[in-house]
């Protein structure tokens, strides 16, 4: 080992630190509770601790990771390699070393604790009107005294027995391979799929009953995928991973500044992420054990940047302003084009983005939702590494975008982590004794309950607590608040450390010990630092500001607000006020409404007139730019307070009893909201 030292980040997870040069990437996760298995001792030989490093330039990071920061492929990798497979970007963590500044990306294959994809699909009822229809037909026979093309006869048929006009129908060039063999195997009685009224776009021996789709919610951190019955909108295998493009960046802008730092960038994040859908699909048909050349039409949605990638396009132009998309309208084109080996005629529909900042993921959330049809005035709000936001009805609607970063998914939080078995996602806090008792994903009771797996007896390490996941941070710190723990300008009091023993002096500030883990069994200590609370602050501020500009604009407040995605899903709406994360309405008209991006996504992909219908919507939305709107700032500032500085929330309190406003001082300017150094701004 050298005395000289190297950075190191590990992606998803965020988690960062330095170690001495020839440190092995495994000890170095293992030094940092990042999730990396392994049991073989290091000897290479279980395979587990397979990583991805990410060479390039990484200025959110201020890494720059050359091929020789990393120690060369060696023997041990070699023969694993030869004995039981390594794809080429991949390391053995265990056998390579830190020679200078790394970034390194852990596969889902390689975390202890998987990621929990939190998009399960909405259960709702969906018209269906697909734009392809299937057709039971005969087909005459080759005969020598007529001769004919057997993709003629097809049409023919189709004409005769279905009632289409010969000079309207044509066949796809990419289907005519199978047309001879199909038709034999059939005896003559196929079915044929027509698109669109004039393609005959697939053909099959036999009757053939059902065709299928996928709908696919392409996220900056989170993929899903849902194979759907095309002609019922049934979901029949849902399948996610994380977003491989995450070792480029964690957030949107990141990963456009690894485009603008490194030649070719945007070429890697295009072929992983395609790589990584068309990996999906192959999953989702396996787990009902059908070919992929059922599956005949694709939909996507994602926020701009994810859409220019995925198409291939440069999103360097979304980094700076005016950020000009290279479009917006709805594209359709051959799946194949794209990477996914489905039937060869399949067809691929992105829903049309807003503008620079707000994407076919929000014109998504739009047709799920259709505020577009309510009188009442709905706010829409979806929240990952970047927040979509809509307000309005039937008259008009408004959007923005805001960059309230990965915190609120758990990352750059000290102990945080992705939603996964073991973390922490529910909290209490006892108001006199300061005690907390929490829940963990994977397990059903709460920490005080017998049979929570928290002591030697009991403990699993499959589900012993492991990190704090965003649902998690955002219910401890509120409880922290409500508690007296944390003042309004967000500061931990350290005078309630008298209280109770988990307040801790930690550096110029506190910390607030929410488990104390245990060495013994690896298991960490988790808690709560000023610095978790500042990013949190920080979050919730940006969703806020940009909640408030476009109620200034409308000039009207919510009647109801719906929250999307996973943040909807697994947060308490009573939790998003306490914070302040969310505008002041009714608790009862506060709801979760699930992957409404990825609902949104189905519709588009079982019924063709919702394609229009939204094609139409999207172009009468009104773009509102945080970014240069001067009462932004105003706003975010006023937002950093918990709940609010300025802006009361009398929906609480038929609800639950907030302690009286308290700024707390003492602490170390660092710690304050409105000390230390400027907030600076930054886009995704």
């Amino acid at each position: 080992m050298s005395d000289s030292k190297a950075k190191i980040v590990f992606t998803p997870s965020g988690k960062r630190g330095e170690f001495p040069v020839g440190t092995s990437i495994l000890a170095a996760a293992r030094g940092l509770g990042v999730d990396l298995d392994s049991v073989c001792g290091g000897r290479g030989i279980c395979g587990r601790c397979q990583v991805e490093p990410g060479f390039g330039s990484f200025p959110k990071f201020a890494i720059e990771a050359g091929e020789n920061n990393l120690s060369p492929f060696n023997d041990v990798e070699a023969r694993y390699k030869n004995k039981k497979g390594l794809k080429p970007e991949r390391r053995l963590g265990c056998n390579c070393t830190l020679q200078g500044d790394m970034v390194i990306d852990i596969p889902e294959d390689s975390q202890i604790h998987r990621q929990v994809i939190r998009k399960a699909v909405d259960k709702r009822a969906i018209a269906t009107d697909p734009n392809v229809k299937l057709y039971a037909i005969n087909v005459t026979e080759p005969d020598m005294h007529k001769p004919s093309g057997d993709s003629e006869r097809v049409i023919t048929a189709l004409c005769e027995q279905h009632g289409f006009t010969e000079e309207k129908l044509h066949i796809n060039p990419h289907i005519l391979p199978s047309i001879q063999e199909e038709l034999r195997k059939g005896k003559w009685s196929v079915t044929a799929m027509v698109r669109n009224g004039v393609e005959v776009a697939g053909l099959w021996a036999g009757d053939v009953a059902t065709i299928y789709g996928l709908a696919i919610d392409l996220g900056s951190t989170t993929m899903s995928l849902h194979l759907t019955n095309l002609l019922t909108a049934d979901v029949v295998s849902s399948v996610g991973a994380m977003n491989p493009q995450i070792r480029f960046g964690e957030d949107l802008m990141s990963r456009v500044s690894y485009v603008m730092m490194n030649k070719g960038g945007e070429k890697e994040m295009t072929e992983a992420v395609r790589f990584a859908l068309n990996d999906l699909a192959v999953r989702a048909c396996k787990e009902i054990n059908l070919d992929p050349q059922m599956v005949v039409a694709v939909t996507v949605v994602g926020n701009p940047v994810m859409h220019h990638l995925f198409l291939g396009i440069n999103p360097t132009e979304l980094g700076w302003a005016p950020f000009a998309l290279a479009t917006n309208h709805a594209i359709t084109m051959p799946a194949r084009d794209v990477g996914f080996a489905l039937h060869p005629s399949a067809e691929l529909y992105v829903l049309p983005c807003i503008a620079g900042h707000v994407g076919a993921d929000s014109a998504a959330v739009i047709l799920a939702e259709e505020p577009y049809n309510r009188d009442e005035i709905s706010l829409l709000v979806d929240v990952g590494t970047n927040a979509e936001i809509v307000l309005g009805n039937r008259e008009r609607l408004l959007a923005c975008s805001s960059p309230t970063g990965p915190a609120l998914e758990g990352a750059q939080i000290s102990s945080g982590q992705r939603a996964a078995s073991g973390a922490i996602e529910r909290v209490r806090i006892d108001r006199e004794t300061l005690e907390p008792k929490f829940r963990i994903i994977g397990c059903e009771k709460w920490s005080d309950e017998p049979g929570f797996p928290k002591d030697d007896n009991n403990a699993k390490d499959d589900i012993a607590p492991t990190g704090i996941c965003g649902s998690g941070i955002i219910e401890v710190i509120a409880e922290m608040m409500l508690a007296g723990i944390v003042g309004t300008d967000g500061v931990i009091d350290g005078a309630m450390a008298a209280r109770n023993p988990r307040i801790i002096a930690d550096g110029r500030t506190f910390s607030y010990i929410l488990h104390h883990g245990n060495p013994e069994n690896n298991e960490p200590e988790i808690k709560v630092t000023q610095g978790d609370i500042r990013a949190i602050q920080l979050a919730k501020a940006a969703l806020y500001a940009g909640c408030k500009l476009l109620m200034d604009k409308l000039g009207k407040n919510p009647d109801r607000i719906a929250l999307a995605g996973a943040f909807g899903t697994h947060i308490e709406p009573k939790y998003a006020l306490i914070l302040g994360m969310i505008p002041n309405c009714a608790l009862d008209k506060i709801n979760g409404v699930g992957n409404a991006a990825g609902t949104g996504a189905r519709i588009a992909l079982v019924n063709q007139a919702k394609r229009h219908e939204i094609e139409q919507v999207v172009r009468r939305v009104e773009k509102i730019e945080t970014a240069i709107e001067p009462k932004f700032q105003e706003y975010f500032v006023n937002a950093m307070g918990i709940p609010n500085s300025v802006d009361d929330f009398p929906a609480l309190a038929g609800a639950v009893q907030l302690p009286p406003r308290k700024m707390t001082t003492g602490t170390g300017g660092d710690a304050s909201p409105s000390g230390g150094g400027r907030t600076r701004r930054r886009r995704g």
